[in-house]
């Protein structure tokens, strides 16, 4: 049996983690940071600790079951932290972690670009949409 040295094993393992192989465990991550509801979730709580009923607020349409899931499972991946204080009623805040905080750049240029961006896009739709619309050109 061939012995491999500490950089090729470091090499294989890096391999491993090719998301565009089907097996990759990074296609999970990256199916979550796709989330909607991800990255604005992160994105509002770049300024601070929130509690749950500010995070509901700055994010208009969530619904009450998508948040609390989005919340967990963004604690589960460990990019948030959630500390309950005891008070009447129960006070839960919402804080980015350091590995949280880490993804905040990225999180907050596509959030940066879809807003500026999204009048360029509404107009390719349109236009993709009239051209899908129109009858196919005949020949002579």
């Amino acid at each position: 049996m061939a012995t491999r040295t500490a950089a090729q094993r470091r090499f294989e393992e890096r391999a491993a983690y090719d998301a565009y192989l089907a097996t990759c465990p990074a296609r999970e991550l990256l199916d979550r940071l796709s989330d909607k509801w991800v990255s604005l979730v992160l994105t509002a709580l770049a300024d601070g600790p929130l509690r749950y009923s500010d995070v509901n607020r700055v994010i208009a349409g969530v619904s009450q079951k998508m948040l609390t899931r989005t919340l967990r499972a963004l604690e589960r991946d460990g990019l948030l932290t959630r500390t309950v204080t005891a008070s009447v009623p129960v006070r839960v805040d919402y804080r980015l972690t350091p590995l949280g905080r880490s993804l905040l750049p990225v999180m907050a240029a596509v959030k940066a670009w879809a807003e500026d961006h999204i009048e360029e896009v509404r107009t390719a739709r349109l236009g993709y949409d009239r051209a899908a619309a129109e009858p196919p050109v005949s020949g002579p």
